[in-house]
């Protein structure tokens, strides 16, 4: 990422209070963060705290934004070099940092899943609220197993069956996070075009269609369309998703998916910005149940 800086909204966390929910993603942001406000807090610079585990101040830096796993000779070094003398407050630390470093769920797609992706996927099944704007295709929490097959044979048209049948049980996977019962909020903006455009064939984008149609009935999903005749918009710089969480140590981030890389950003200048493009998207696309009547005029159309 290119920061993952929490913001100043609390002093420093008890280290015995249990973090917040999610997987090891999630986990070392929130290890990373209270070893930042610890070292804050001794007026430590990262230079100086290198230092005591033999590395340069860059190293403390992505261990505290999140970035790297955690050795426990690091940990224990530092926390002493911090004057966190509480035995248990000490232990509480190390096991967040095992925690931290065990492979997530997604870790059994390695084979298929780009390591730049990996972050993204443990960030979604932490979100409290995902908001997504997208021009070409349908998001991947509310694909199809079929759309997605045919969306992933667009991106890599040498993908064996195995490999196609890989990417359909990894998405589908996520999807998991959609029928749990803290499921997070899903608000979409969608462009007509990619309503229009049938991926995979007729067939395949009317099934499609009718799924929309069946997650927008989840109190926890709002789907909105942005019909051709709105004209020009806001997100001239294409697709993109912003994901909130419910933990205060973890800022939102802005996610731009590249063709062989990601973006992951989360100033808050840089947040706020891609925010007011979102709102003037809602603005601009039809209200959540004009956009159900237009799926419905698309999918009699098809």
């Amino acid at each position: 990422m290119t920061t993952t800086t929490g913001h100043d909204r609390s002093p420093v966390r008890s280290l015995t209070q249990p973090p917040g929910s999610g997987g090891p993603t999630v986990l070392r942001i929130l290890l990373g963060a209270q070893l930042r406000r610890l070292r804050e807090a001794k007026r430590i610079s990262l230079e100086e705290a290198g230092a005591v585990i033999r590395a340069s101040h860059s190293k403390i830096s992505r261990l505290e934004t999140g970035r790297v796993g955690f050795k426990d000779r690091d940990v224990v070094d530092l926390l002493i070099f911090y004057g966190v003398t509480d035995e248990q407050e000490r232990e509480a630390l190390r096991a967040l940092a095992a925690r931290a470093n065990a492979p997530g769920w997604w870790h059994d797609y390695s084979d298929i899943l780009p390591h730049w992706f990996e972050d993204y996927v443990g960030l979604e099944e932490a979100a409290a609220q995902i908001r997504s704007y997208q021009v070409q295709f349908v998001p991947g929490l509310l694909q199809t197993g079929d759309y997605t097959r045919a969306v992933t044979q667009l991106g890599h048209p040498a993908a064996s069956e195995r490999e196609l049948d890989r990417w359909v049980g990894l998405r589908l996977a996520r999807q998991v996070v959609l029928t749990r019962p803290n499921s997070p909020n899903i608000w979409v903006v969608l462009d007509e075009a990619a309503l229009r455009r049938p991926v995979g064939g007729r067939a395949v984008m009317r099934a499609q269609l009718k799924h929309l149609l069946d997650v927008a009935q989840r109190s926890s999903v709002t789907i909105q369309v942005i019909p051709f005749d709105a004209g020009g918009h806001a997100a001239a710089g294409g697709p993109f998703s912003i994901l909130r969480f419910a933990d205060y140590d973890l800022p939102d981030v802005v996610y731009l998916e590249q063709l062989t890389s990601a973006l992951y950003l989360d100033k808050p200048e840089v947040v706020d910005s891609y925010l007011m493009v979102m709102e003037r998207l809602c603005v601009a696309a039809v209200t959540p149940n004009a956009s159900i009547k237009l799926i419905r005029d698309l999918l009699r159309e098809s």
